[in-house]
């Protein structure tokens, strides 16, 4: 399954190679079903589709779908009841409505490539962005950018502020429909030791829309060639993390260097951060040992309990990868409670 970020560099390779596609996008849904609004493929002429709307009858649906519109060269939305014996049921059991857009984009639209291009470009700033689609005109969608800190892009409007939403949804502003759908959520994830569990997590969180941070002080273990999917690979003094970045309120930890010292140095540094979580990955007697040397050091019982170790969720994971597994469950967890 394809990330976001995947989907939008296919569309921009398609169109240097000079191929239509679609964009299949839930747009709402209701009740039980396989994916909720955001989700999204995309199709080229000959069939073949890249990420999933949920897959099954309505996907393999959709993707003869997809390739109406491709020869049609038009734009068109479709409802579907996923309950069975009723009119326009997929032979599913799930239970519930979908809307999906059928988004036809010409290899020749200019505008699409570069929107593309420069979300692209943006994609690491680590900052709060959204794609926005004016839909009032179902034949006719036009396709927006909105980034925090460099505003609107590929759309007028003169305050999108209203749509731009935690989660995918449609809205109506100024008499027109639109529909909003993070791209890039703010916080990045600072892993600290680039050991096995590292190696397995980067990858596995990159994949999950997770920007990912490596440090270490060892040159071979935060290397761009060890961690080719990480936003920022720093060798570094463990001493002095400051140094190096600051730590924000929507930033998450994960602290596995390779002994008790140095988890020990990062974890008196970043307690001292507002970081939204704090991980640390070890035994009951490491925990021990550290803990009582950060209250020798002054930190509050209250303070050391923002801390969660063993990092990850309790799934009995003992593999590197089963592990990694485990911490990004974990992460998943808490960026939905927090939005």
């Amino acid at each position: 399954m394809k990330n976001l970020k995947e989907l939008f560099e296919i569309a921009k390779a398609s169109m240097e190679q000079q191929k239509d596609f679609v964009f299949v996008t839930v747009i709402a849904s209701s009740g039980s079903t396989p994916r909720g609004a955001g989700s999204r493929m995309l199709v080229l002429p000959d069939g073949t589709s890249f990420g999933t709307i949920g897959g099954g009858s309505v996907e393999h649906t959709s993707v003869l779908e997809a390739q109406k519109a491709l020869t049609e060269k038009k734009s068109s939305c479709r409802a579907y009841r996923l309950r069975e014996n009723q009119a326009a049921d997929l032979g599913m059991i799930c239970g519930g409505d979908v809307s999906l857009y059928f988004q036809y984009i010409s290899w020749e639209n200019q505008d699409f490539y570069q929107l593309c291009s420069r979300l692209l470009a943006d994609w690491n700033k680590n900052e709060n962005s959204w794609l926005l689609l004016d839909i009032t005109e179902e034949t006719a969608w036009q396709s927006g950018y909105y980034q925090e800190n460099s505003g609107l892009w590929g759309l007028s409007l003169s305050n999108p502020a209203p749509l731009l939403k935690p989660n995918a949804a449609q809205a109506v502003l100024d008499g027109r429909r639109y529909y909003s759908e993070p791209l890039v959520r703010k916080g990045m994830v600072y892993i600290f030791g680039g050991g096995h569990v590292a190696q397995e997590l980067v990858p596995l969180l990159t994949h999950l829309e997770f920007s990912c941070t490596v440090f270490d002080d060892r040159e071979h273990f935060s290397s761009p060639r060890l961690f080719p999917a990480a936003a920022k690979c720093i060798t570094g003094d463990f001493t002095r993390l400051s140094d190096y970045f600051e730590i924000t309120p929507e930033d998450y930890v994960c602290i596995m260097t390779r002994g008790h010292q140095y988890d020990y140095l990062v974890q008196q540094q970043v307690l001292k951060t507002p970081a939204k979580y704090i991980g640390v990955m070890g035994s009951k007697r490491k925990k021990a040992i550290i803990r009582e040397k950060l209250l020798h050091d002054g930190f509050t019982p209250e303070e050391l309990a923002r801390i969660t170790t063993p990092i990850g969720l309790n799934i009995q994971a003992e593999t590197p990868s089963e592990i990694a597994v485990s911490i990004a469950g974990e992460l998943i967890q808490i960026r939905a409670k927090n939005g």
